[in-house]
């Protein structure tokens, strides 16, 4: 007899953003919130998948009242997402802070970084974006440019402050590599650029797989085992207001056949 789980909907975590001095106008005073920008959550939604997000738990806070904890997380969802936010803290790469780095927040660190470890011991798929690749690169030994422009690692811009989302660049995919492969061969692209950081010296069995003009590295992906995946630019904003953006469905559509991959092996 078929499992009727078989045909429930993939359930994807996604991380949130820690905002710990809230705006007086909002309430909250002296509070925490964890939050999710609306476009990520209805990009992973819009082929199908039910997304929650993965509050970060505190597991050394006297007011902690929960058991639940990373395997639980794990073991209920078919695949994590980890996105932007807070610069990663460079003690988590063996560096001290300089005076270029921004706001950083180690507690979320942590917490994503025992939550990507064990998503990848059990084999399902993580996705990281931006912030969420410079972790995966962390994760797996590699280092980040704490400033693209103080490292001398570039003299391009990668963010622009009035643009935001709408703040682009050329992008080389390599030629033959899986991100190439999921765009039908496409080599040349656009994509947005949010970011000063930028990876340093690659992680442990991951390759890049994509670059900007400047050669600051923008996709990656490990090669064995299971998917693990990073972009440096926010595919949940290539929504269709830009049309020269390089399309966002081939990506969400391959991570989603990944975590369908696991659970029929699971299953089987």
């Amino acid at each position: 007899m078929e499992n009727p789980a078989s045909h429930k909907r993939l359930l994807i975590g996604l991380s949130p953003r820690l905002l710990r001095q809230v705006p007086s106008e909002l309430g909250f005073r002296g509070k925490t919130l964890q939050y999710l920008e609306q476009s990520m959550a209805h990009w992973l939604m819009s082929l199908g998948a039910m997304v929650v997000m993965v509050p970060t738990v505190e597991r050394d806070s006297p007011i902690r009242r929960s058991l639940i904890d990373v395997p639980d997380m794990v073991a209920a969802l078919d695949g994590l997402v980890l996105q932007g936010g807070a610069d990663i803290d460079p003690r988590a790469y063996g560096e001290e802070p300089t005076h270029v780095i921004g706001p950083v927040d180690a507690l979320r660190d942590r917490f994503e970084l025992d939550l990507l470890r064990a998503f990848v011991a059990a084999g399902k798929p993580v996705f990281g974006v931006c912030r969420g690749m410079q972790l995966i690169n962390v994760a797996l030994g590699g280092t980040l440019h704490q400033d693209l422009h103080a490292d001398g690692a570039t003299t391009a811009s990668h963010v622009h402050g009035d643009l935001y989302d709408e703040h682009a660049h050329p992008l080389t995919i390599g030629a033959g590599t899986w991100l190439s492969s999921v765009h039908d061969g496409q080599t040349t692209a656009r994509v947005n650029s949010i970011h000063h950081q930028g990876i340093k010296v690659l992680g442990d069995g991951l390759v890049a797989e994509a670059w900007a003009d400047d050669g600051v590295i923008e996709a990656m992906r490990a090669p064995a085992g299971g998917f693990l995946v990073g972009v440096q630019w926010h595919p949940e904003f290539h929504d269709g207001r830009d049309d020269t953006l390089l399309p966002a469905d081939p990506v969400l559509q391959a991570i989603l056949d990944a975590a369908t991959a696991w659970r029929q092996a699971a299953r089987a």
